[in-house]
């Protein structure tokens, strides 16, 4: 057992090929360079926006559209990366991204703009990609921690990201140079994967999966979701070129695959949690001034605060995950039941040193939860189809990210507390189903513990 922790760079147990230990080391690479460079642009879109003439309703429809391709486009996109293969599918989203970013450089009147926002929202799925690869790369035991390290890494491409930005913003023509630069670092992340060693990745990872393959199980027993081994690696030249109808139809018949799989529960308990989450940052400026009378400045550097501290609690899954034997479950039922308490213990805080505690554990608490719920729906929905579960994932996310500000405007009418005490309701929910499926998670997580 003690053999198995000793990994190379967070990747498989030592005594494996080298090639995937490099490969986790550059994800982490790639993760940290995608979201410093979209960190550097997002903040400043709206001032940019605005500037080229745009009515705050033109903004907020094209930000919407954003968010709208995103949600439609995620599945797709997890589920093709499962047909064509991860290097050609993360390069693409790469690319696309990047052309994305360099025509946001060269938008000098709204419908640019809103034309340049299209790639990106279609294939910014970068992560995902990045996320299905990672896991095909681990084992299940490590999937966790290796997840884990991949959301730190990322999350200080975040928090400096918006410094650079606005460092860069008051230069002349600083938008534009922030827009080149940050399509320059999408172009620097494709030559990065493109670089990998594929060849050895593939035969690594086909053992690996072989291995793996006697202890699978399906979501459902008459709908099996998991795909040959080879489709986790670099697809065949057979795959790549074929009709591209054939490939839309390989597609539509996966996603109708997970819609009849019993994995409602899951993608319902990561709604509840994330609309609960983004309850509880949707007025958190404004309720701290309404019940506080605390600054705006001051609640930037709670916030700046709390993000630091998700990347810690990305750091220390590892220790966490062995000290509960590995079972994701239980960390994640108790994350929950943690996050609910803190966000209850925010609505009726009487001061801010009540505030800065609660948002102190909360970023641990939803760090471990975030990560622990990916890796349930990959250890139930199997991992061979990590692509298409993660861009399903993806879009129970971004119906979250519509649905919550619609309840905190509501929320807000009765009280500043109102977003965090629906917030706390939500949560409580998505405890009790859980609790309501316990026996079924415990016999995956049994599974998983055997065969490791």
């Amino acid at each position: 057992m003690e053999e198995e922790e000793d990994d190379d760079g967070g990747g498989r147990a030592a005594g494996s090929a080298a090639a995937p230990g490099r490969f986790v080391r550059c994800l982490y690479a790639v993760g940290f360079l995608d979201l410093f460079g979209v960190s550097m642009v997002v903040p400043l879109m709206n001032l940019h926006i605005k500037s080229l003439g745009a009515s705050h309703t033109v903004a907020g429809i094209i930000g919407s559209l954003y968010g709208v391709m995103q949600l439609f486009s995620s599945t797709f996109v997890g589920c093709w990366s499962d047909i064509v293969g991860r290097q050609y599918s993360l390069l693409a989203c790469i690319l696309l991204s990047a052309l994305g970013y360099f025509l946001l450089g060269t938008s000098t009147t709204v419908f640019m703009f809103a034309i340049s926002r299209v790639p990106v929202g279609i294939f910014k799925h970068t992560l995902s990609i990045s996320k299905a690869l990672l896991s095909d790369l681990v084992s299940e035991r490590d999937r966790p921690l290796v997840m884990g390290r991949f959301n730190a890494a990322s999350s200080v491409g975040f928090i400096l990201g918006p410094v650079v930005g606005g460092y860069l913003a008051e230069l002349e023509g600083g938008f534009y140079q922030t827009s080149f630069i940050c399509a320059s670092i999408f172009l620097l992340n494709g030559g990065l994967v493109w670089m990998l060693p594929w060849s050895e990745e593939n035969t690594g990872n086909k053992e690996h999966h072989q291995d793996k393959g006697t202890n699978s199980f399906s979501a459902k027993p008459n709908h099996d979701l998991h795909l040959k081994s080879a489709t986790n690696g670099a697809m065949t030249n057979t795959n790549l070129f074929q009709s591209p109808w054939i490939q839309v139809a390989t597609v539509l018949k996966k996603i109708k695959e997970i819609a009849c799989s019993n994995l409602w529960d899951i993608f319902l308990v990561r709604f509840l949690m994330s609309v609960a989450i983004l309850l509880y940052y949707s007025n958190f400026t404004l309720a701290l001034e309404e019940r506080f009378g605390v600054k705006p400045l001051f609640s930037g550097y709670l916030t700046s605060y709390s993000s630091a501290l998700g990347v810690l609690a990305g750091c220390l899954l590892g220790p966490i995950t062995r000290l509960y034997h590995h079972n994701t479950y239980r960390i994640l039922l108790h994350s929950s039941t943690f996050t609910c308490t803190l966000i209850l213990l925010y609505a009726s805080a009487v001061n801010m040193w009540m505030v800065i505690l609660s948002s102190t554990f909360l970023a641990f608490s939803t760090t471990i939860g975030r990560t622990c719920i990916i890796d349930l729906e990959l250890t139930i929905g199997g991992n061979e189809a990590s692509g298409t579960l993660l861009g399903v994932g993806q879009s129970v996310t971004s119906v979250g990210r519509i649905v919550a500000p619609l309840l905190s405007g509501i929320a807000q009418e009765f009280s500043p507390c109102g977003p965090p005490s629906l917030a706390v309701g939500l949560a409580l929910v998505a405890i009790l189903i859980m609790n309501a499926n316990k026996q079924k998670y415990c016999s995956h997580g049994n599974v998983k513990l055997k065969n490791q």
